[in-house]
């Protein structure tokens, strides 16, 4: 049964409220229509905009993230090409070197050498401290542990560190020595050794190089070899990562040569190449037998053809005998001169540099040759050579000394130690050189995985953000195709509210 109501007439008011709902729907349709997007402000969905402005936050982040990745390519691309002239340039000095070391050159001709050295050098530098990107010097060694910022949140960032090529920091760090000699005019080898122990190796004696200890590469009694120090350092694994590398070389220039008149008792000669104390080559003389220079080379070398032993003598041309091994083994010699009594003597000296003393009739003399170490490293290094040390003379003091049995080494810059006056110094700028190409090579080699890096980024910065971005379109844009049909309801309810 119907109520009739005077004073209040519930079904128009219901007809208003909901014409009014149905407008508001139908405007924040028209609204999701107009824009695209299903959250327009936060009543739309408060936790939905929450997370898509997060996502669309990290979205951004990583764009810029690539961007600046892209800069650190940019960075790195400059500096490795300009390494790559640097490395033209020393390849020029190297192959300069290499010519200067010919003793066919005249004084002249490796003083016009040097300057072309020098002028290079100058291009090097010149270079180095000019190379920059945005402002920023690349090679001039402030362009240490920066950061490249790639990722969406704090902290996630790259370091690149390059270092300065400039001609006072392009340098290695070396322990040049040169290899001393003992002699005794009375002693045999043996005894020699057990008398000068720096020449002899002890139990007690050190061979360690930058923490590495060798000694056990190296033979307790033998003779102290600058060839088997430096195959040590260069088979040590741990050492070649550290970028240190030896090289050993032995020449001897021996006093002038007279003949020697082999007197009463007939004469022998051992020599040794090597750290073993057994005899290598054994020459003997019979009584009234004239040694000339000539035919002592000639033994000498005919021997150590047919056996293989690593040495070569030679006359150099004013009358010196000059001994040389091919690796850089000790040379050591053994004399024994006639019965005693006899006045004829043979003079050490004439036989090996640096010995001293004459052997008279009846005695036996020796004499010890080291050869020259030179050790290089890419980063300073440290040493200790305790009980060996007095062997060799450091060349890296003004003027040389006896080595320190400890000690680090020196830092050599391309400007000091390029010289090339002479082979000794042509040869020591081609071994420098060549670790300095070897220190520019894996400088270009980190700039070059530091690029491979960044664009591994950058790809997968690229991709992150377009994840990022259909996971926020999902949740802030709009289904055209549901909203359509939202909108047409929401359209025919207002107008058939609008006519009740």
């Amino acid at each position: 049964m119907g109520v009739l109501r005077i004073n209040y007439n519930f079904q128009a008011d219901f007809a208003q409220v909901n014409l009014l709902r149905n407008e508001r729907n139908l405007n924040g349709s028209i609204e999701k229509l107009s824009t695209g997007y299903r959250i327009n402000s936060a009543k739309d969905d408060a936790a939905g905009l929450f997370i898509a402005d997060q996502l669309n936050l990290v979205a951004n982040a990583l764009d810029q993230g690539v961007r600046n990745a892209q800069d650190g390519i940019s960075a790195a691309q400059i500096a490795e090409t300009t390494l790559a002239q640097i490395y033209d340039k020393l390849v020029a000095i190297y192959t300069k070197a290499e010519q200067a070391a010919n003793d066919t050159n005249s004084a002249l001709n490796r003083n016009a050498l040097q300057e072309d050295i020098d002028k290079l050098i100058d291009a090097i530098d010149r270079i180095a401290s000019t190379a920059e990107f945005n402002g920023r010097k690349l090679l001039d060694g402030t362009f240490k542990n920066q950061y490249i910022h790639y990722g969406p949140r704090a902290d996630q960032k790259l370091t690149i560190s390059i270092d300065s090529a400039t001609a006072e920091d392009l340098a290695a760090y070396t322990l040049r020595t040169e290899g001393q000699t003992t002699s005794s005019n009375n002693a045999s080898l043996s005894t020699l050794l057990a008398n000068d122990t720096a020449w002899a190796v002890d139990a007690a004696d050190n061979f360690i190089v930058q923490g590495v200890d060798l000694k056990n590469k190296l033979t307790v009694g033998n003779m102290v070899d600058a060839y088997d120090m430096a195959k040590a350092i260069n088979s040590n694994a741990e050492l070649q990562e550290k970028g240190i590398e030896a090289t050993a070389t032995n020449k001897s220039v021996a006093n002038q040569f007279n003949d020697i008149n082999v007197g009463t008792g007939g004469l022998t000669i051992k020599i040794y190449v090597g750290s073993d104390t057994n005899a290598d080559i054994t020459l003997t003389y019979a009584s009234g037998t004239t040694v000339s220079l000539t035919e002592l080379i000639d033994a000498i070398n005919v021997k150590a053809k047919e056996d293989g032993i690593n040495i070569e003598a030679r006359n150099n041309g004013a009358d010196q005998l000059v001994l040389e091994t091919k690796n850089g083994e000790t040379i050591a010699i053994e004399v024994t001169a006639g019965t005693s009594g006899t006045t004829w003597t043979v003079d050490l000296a004439t036989l090996l540099e640096g010995a001293s003393g004459t052997v008279s009739g009846g005695n036996t003399g020796s004499a010890v040759k080291v050869g020259d170490l030179t050790v290089l490293g890419a980063e300073n290094f440290g040493y200790d050579f305790t009980g060996i040390a007095g062997a060799f003379n450091d060349l890296n003091q003004d003027p040389p000394a006896t080595l320190s049995d400890t000690g680090t080494a020196d830092k050599t810059d391309i400007k000091t130690g390029s010289r090339v006056d002479t082979n000794e110094n042509a040869e020591f700028t081609l071994r420098l050189i060549n670790a300095l190409i070897k220190k520019v090579d894996r400088q270009r080699a980190a700039l070059g995985s530091i690029q491979i890096n960044l664009e591994t980024i950058i790809q997968n910065n690229e991709f992150s953000a377009v994840q990022q971005r259909e996971a926020e379109s999902r949740i802030r844009n709009v289904d055209f195709a549901k909203e359509m049909a939202n909108f047409t309801r929401y359209q025919t309810l207002m107008q058939s509210g609008m006519a009740m």
